[in-house]
């Protein structure tokens, strides 16, 4: 499996993951509470496995490729970079707020709901950016030789949702997603 073809994955697992939130918001705007463990493990498989693998790999990635003589690249690159810092601020936030809710602190539901809505429309506006954008460039630009250094470089890491290995933690949110998705 090539570099994009990765990430790619990881993009689609994680729009499973954020149309089972958008479900949750949907719901949230009509009255009903959701589970907000689960939201917080979803949140938090979000977060976590971004900061710690995807983004790293993929600012590595880009790293690799900038000044590549494509300035369109390159402004995608430097874009992309700072929407890493914003996704993992509006993740933060929202991770902030559910804690506040699972410790029975008062936090107004359409405040909340204007939280997770914003870290949505994030999330989809960044993975709009790389597949839209700096997948399909760096598609054509990359030459093979280019590709197998870089792989070499990267770090490889099990997804703890999607890949073999779930970690226990996740099981519940899995489950959720599994059910979500028939």
């Amino acid at each position: 499996m090539t570099v994009l073809n990765e990430l790619h994955q990881d993009h689609v697992n994680l729009n499973k993951l954020l149309a089972v939130l958008g479900y949750k918001l949907d719901k949230l705007k009509q009255g009903e509470m959701p589970n907000f463990v689960l939201l917080s493990d979803a949140v938090d498989y979000i977060s976590n496995y971004a900061d710690a693998y995807h983004h790293p790999l993929e600012d590595q990635m880009y790293e690799y490729f900038k000044d590549s003589g494509c300035p369109e690249l390159d402004e995608a690159i430097i874009q992309c970079g700072k929407e890493h810092k914003q996704l993992k601020l509006s993740a933060e936030e929202l991770i902030e707020a559910v804690d506040c809710i699972l410790n029975d602190a008062v936090v107004p539901m359409d405040q909340f709901a204007a939280k997770l809505e914003s870290f949505l429309d994030r999330q989809v506006e960044h993975l709009n950016l790389e597949e839209g954008t700096l997948f399909p460039l760096l598609d054509e630009i990359a030459s093979d030789e280019q590709w197998n250094t870089l792989i070499k470089e990267l770090p490889k890491m099990d997804d703890p949702l999607f890949g073999e290995q779930q970690k226990q933690r996740y099981i519940d949110l899995y489950s959720e997603l599994l059910q979500d998705m028939q």
